[in-house]
């Protein structure tokens, strides 16, 4: 299913009460049109296929018993990422993933200048990500960033979702997602770089 499908779950009338009224149908619905997208992110997130089941798992399940609690003011996608986010950063901080990345506020603010402008300014990354062995070494630098700089790679370049969206699902503004992205990105040209791969970024 394309995002442009996807996307069309908010023309969808009476969805968010049904969802709210736990409608089995409803319910079913979601767990069928998500459920690939799920499994998609959570791999992107760096589990493997088993742990990412387990966390689909977990955050379906979350989504129906929490399902009366929706109020509709967002789209039934966002909520349930939402809680994506929230599953996969659970999973990364009791795996301990995270414990021996480097201090990103070091290396952000080595890489730009006090006005949030570049200071050696990167080289586009959307081209290289379609090369294999760069999507492999870029699946290993992505393991170093923390679960939110993580998810707000995969989200724009994996699933394409739009900056209003992910900030909804991340809880961030439009500030503090531009800073992700730069801070995702930095980390990336890093790490591909102290592999030897120049042109990557």
């Amino acid at each position: 299913m394309t995002y442009e499908d996807q996307a069309s779950e908010r023309e969808q009338p009476g969805l968010a009460e049904r969802v709210r009224q736990r409608d089995p149908d409803a319910l079913r619905e979601v767990v069928r049109r998500y459920l690939p997208q799920v499994l998609r992110t959570a791999r992107a997130a760096g589990f493997d296929s088993h742990r990412a089941e387990d966390v689909a798992q977990s955050t379906f399940a979350t989504f129906i018993e929490a399902a009366h609690k929706f109020e509709g003011r967002s789209q039934v996608r966002t909520w349930l990422f939402g809680i994506l986010y929230k599953k996969i950063a659970e999973a990364r901080r009791d795996s301990r993933r995270h414990d021996d990345v480097d201090d990103i506020d070091q290396v952000f603010e080595a890489r730009f200048n006090t006005d949030g402008s570049w200071l050696r300014p990167p080289r586009p990354i959307d081209a290289a990500l379609h090369d294999k062995e760069i999507r492999e070494r870029i699946e290993d630098c992505l393991d170093q960033v923390p679960s939110n700089q993580r998810m707000a790679f995969v989200l724009r370049e994996v699933e394409g979702i739009e900056t209003e969206e992910i900030c909804k699902i991340l809880e961030v503004t439009r500030t503090n997602l531009g800073v992700l992205f730069h801070r995702v990105r930095n980390r990336l040209r890093e790490c591909l770089e102290a592999k030897g791969i120049e042109g990557a970024t």
